[in-house]
């Protein structure tokens, strides 16, 4: 008999999925790879099991969204969390996976680790950047504080939510803040490479509050393959409120005449380091060589 669930975990080929109060192991069926077609971490599926550790994936639901670095599909909201030392704050990288997180339509949300063991210089960056952010309209918040991990608990609750930044920004020890019983493995930082070891081997969706959200495996690039330079201006939320103020109507805000985006930074309406991000984005996406 077919049932419905949700995929909650990928592990060496296996696939968790979770339905009606039970969890099952189970295998994609071998005409998926025919179909170039891979479940994901966060895919509502339709499945058959014998029992609990011997299933098969028979199909995989239409998706909402889906990202592929970290690899999960159907989430809600995306925690973006980001250190304010060790390694610390990058504008340009904050940027670059809000960028991944809005053209995928996902609601993003910023976090910031160490604040409370950053130097005055460190904060003083921060607390610009954030200001920066929150009159954008991103919402911001402190993982030490008690506070705002309450209230990230109450975001996540009847969603899924993906937690994701780079290596040693403190991601797992924000998880088990938010869930004390997770007890997941948290990494020293690599001073050789001055970025965190890998401590998270898979994708999986764990259970925060009400809700979920899927840990992933640090990363410190992002890939453009699939987004046209001129749906960029989308990912930046200012700058596509400015847009129809611009004299032509296929403006990318790049050296156009008559460009109201432009003339907002010029007035201090849009954050400099905001629209260098999106020009240097931009031109990465301009060169990137064509796909076959």
């Amino acid at each position: 008999m077919a049932l419905e669930g949700q995929i909650i975990k990928a592990l060496s080929g296996f696939y968790y999925v979770y339905s009606e109060g039970k969890t099952y192991q189970t295998r994609a069926r071998g005409n998926f790879r025919k179909r170039k077609l891979t479940p994901l971490v966060g895919d509502d599926v339709v499945f058959q099991a014998d029992n609990e550790t011997d299933g098969y994936i028979l199909e995989i639901l239409p998706r909402e969204n889906e990202l592929v670095r970290p690899p999960v599909a159907n989430i809600d909201i995306a925690i973006l969390v980001f250190s304010a030392t060790e390694p610390g704050f990058s504008t340009n990288l904050a940027d670059r996976f809000l960028v991944a997180i809005e053209k995928e339509d996902i609601t993003p949300i910023i976090c910031i680790s160490k604040l409370d063991i950053a130097s005055e210089a460190e904060k003083a960056a921060v607390e610009a950047a954030t200001e920066v952010y929150q009159a954008v309209g991103y919402e911001v918040f402190l993982a030490n504080d008690e506070v705002d991990r309450t209230a990230l608990i109450s975001l996540v609750k009847d969603r899924v939510a993906v937690i994701a930044g780079q290596s040693g920004v403190g991601k797992s020890t924000l998880l088990n803040r938010l869930n004390p019983d997770l007890t997941l493995s948290t990494g020293e930082i690599s001073n050789a490479l001055g970025r965190g070891k890998h401590t998270t081997r898979h994708v999986e969706l764990l259970p925060i509050g009400d809700g979920f959200i899927v840990d992933t495996p640090g990363f410190s690039s992002i890939e453009w393959t699939d987004l046209e330079p001129e749906k960029l201006q989308f990912c930046f939320p200012e700058i596509e409120d400015r847009r129809s103020g611009c004299k032509f109507r296929g403006c990318l805000h790049e050296n156009e005449p008559a460009c109201a985006v432009k003339t907002a930074v010029a007035e201090n309406e849009i954050a400099v380091f905001r629209y260098e991000d999106y020009l240097q984005i931009l031109t990465e996406l301009k060169s990137r060589k064509p796909r076959y």
